[in-house]
């Protein structure tokens, strides 16, 4: 928990529809996130199979004083032939946004992950429209790195990413306090 009251927990059977909502309802998911109807049972599957939390993969729910705001998540993904980093992203829901709750759960994920695992590199990307996303990942320390060309498809168009990183020897931009 911090200052602001947000923080991170594991997700239960209870958040499932939220999390359904987010990933496959245009409107909750919001113009950034929303990448087409899929498999809406694939959640569902996977909290069965892991709790959402497996070896090289997650997800955890961002809480502010009992009330799910939305969720954080991370995946392992190469950036070298015998090294890895993990990928993280959030999605909150639309009446979480614009209050700097997921600059914290961002600050809080990467505490979390170089806390519990070996990894040295947490990077996330948005959408070069996405100016909300960059401001908060800024805040949240990350370090913006250059722009992906024509990384992502969405809404019938290839789209420019941002791409951002934070390494563990970083300065922790709000470090807890004691």
């Amino acid at each position: 928990m911090t200052e602001t009251g947000v923080a991170l927990r594991p997700v239960s059977e209870e958040d499932l529809p939220m999390l359904e909502a987010l990933t496959n309802d245009p409107r909750a998911a919001g113009e950034f996130e929303w990448h087409g109807w899929h498999d809406p049972h694939f959640l569902r599957r996977r909290w069965t199979e892991t709790g959402m939390l497996a070896a090289d993969n997650g997800m955890l729910m961002i809480d502010l004083d009992g009330q799910r705001l939305g969720f954080v998540s991370w995946h392992k993904t190469r950036s070298g032939s015998t090294s890895y980093c993990w990928n993280a992203g959030l999605v909150l829901i639309p009446e979480a946004r614009g209050h700097g709750y997921g600059t914290e759960a961002q600050r809080l994920l990467v505490r979390y992950l170089f806390a519990h695992t070996q990894m040295n590199r947490v990077e996330a990307s948005t959408e070069a429209g996405n100016a909300a996303e960059q401001r908060s990942l800024t805040k949240a320390g990350f370090t913006r790195e250059g722009v992906l060309r024509g990384y992502a498809f969405r809404d019938g168009a290839w789209r420019d990413h941002v791409l951002y990183s934070m390494l563990r020897s970083d300065p922790d931009p709000a470090p807890e306090p004691r």
